[in-house]
């Protein structure tokens, strides 16, 4: 009897999932920010993942004969100030800029989704210790956290990917603990337990899985986060090092040539405002899309 009610339940849930999904779907297809920004994220996969192929010069070779020239027929967006290609810079710089974003924001909420977990399913003492730690986190800023980290860590792609997933951790898992305990005494939840699943299986086959969307849409406005964050961090010189082409630092080193160059920083600046804003466009657009109100 009681496998039969979860096989039934099993099947409720997948058909609930599959009609949220093409609600979802037909909503952002309606939004026309929210479609632009998927369109524009779309297109920097293709950039980050075939950058290579679009790149008219390697973006780490350059003639200093050819430093600080304007913008172009040979050079598109100019050269910087050892004559490397910008355009090339940039467009080998969105893999390291997505990368940075996508993975330190899979590890922030990985470890946030754990923390608030079992924060919220199990309560007491257990939530008030874990609760207590990420609001530790939380009391200082972000990115001077981040920059605290970066100087103990030290410097490069790796380490900045671990200090960003640090300061964000809290965020995941205040959401993940919110909404588990907004949903844990519901009545499928009462027979998971009832029919003998273990509280892993509860929690990660059962709660999370229906508690998904706030947690979808932090982390996509967390990726924009996540890459103003690397910039900033490459912009002062403790992120991603030179020669390798971040954005950030690309901006770092061309700022001294702003006035006699401005197109150093103009182009790498516009590279990060469009990715951010694209992302953004899209998380807004998801949030509408997944809010219930909005569907109906």
């Amino acid at each position: 009897m009681y496998a039969d009610i979860e096989l039934n339940t099993n099947v409720n849930e997948k058909k609930t999932r599959y009609k949220l999904f093409k609600n979802v779907l037909n909503m952002l297809i309606k939004n026309k920010a929210a479609l632009i920004g998927l369109i524009i994220i779309f297109l920097l996969i293709i950039v980050a993942l075939f950058g290579k192929f679009f790149m008219p010069y390697d973006p780490y070779v350059g003639e200093l004969s050819q430093s600080l020239q304007a913008p172009s027929a040979a050079h598109i967006f100019g050269t910087d100030e050892q004559g490397r290609d910008i355009l090339s810079r940039i467009i080998d710089g969105t893999k390291i800029s997505l990368r940075v974003g996508v993975t330190s924001v899979a590890v922030a909420l990985s470890i946030g989704t754990v923390i608030g977990s079992i924060a919220g399913y199990y309560g007491g003492k257990i939530d008030m210790l874990l609760m207590r730690i990420m609001d530790i986190i939380l009391a200082f800023p972000s990115l001077l956290l981040a920059i605290a980290f970066m100087s103990v860590l030290g410097r490069g792609i790796d380490k900045a990917v671990i200090a960003i997933s640090i300061v964000t951790i809290p965020e995941y898992a205040r959401i993940v603990r919110g909404c588990i305990l907004t949903v844990k005494e519901n009545e499928y939840v009462q027979a998971a337990r009832v029919i003998g699943n273990k509280d892993s299986t509860i929690i990660f086959k059962h709660i999370l899985p229906n508690v998904m969307s706030p947690i979808i849409v932090r982390a996509t406005l967390g990726i924009s986060t996540a890459i103003l964050e690397t910039s900033s961090l490459g912009f002062l010189g403790l992120g991603v090092q030179p020669p390798l082409a971040e954005w950030g630092s690309m901006l770092g080193a061309g700022r001294g040539y702003f006035y006699n160059a401005p197109h150093i920083v103009l182009f790498p600046g516009i590279a990060i405002t469009i990715t951010v804003l694209a992302f953004n466009l899209f998380g807004d657009g998801l949030r509408d899309a997944l809010d219930p109100k909005l569907r109906k």
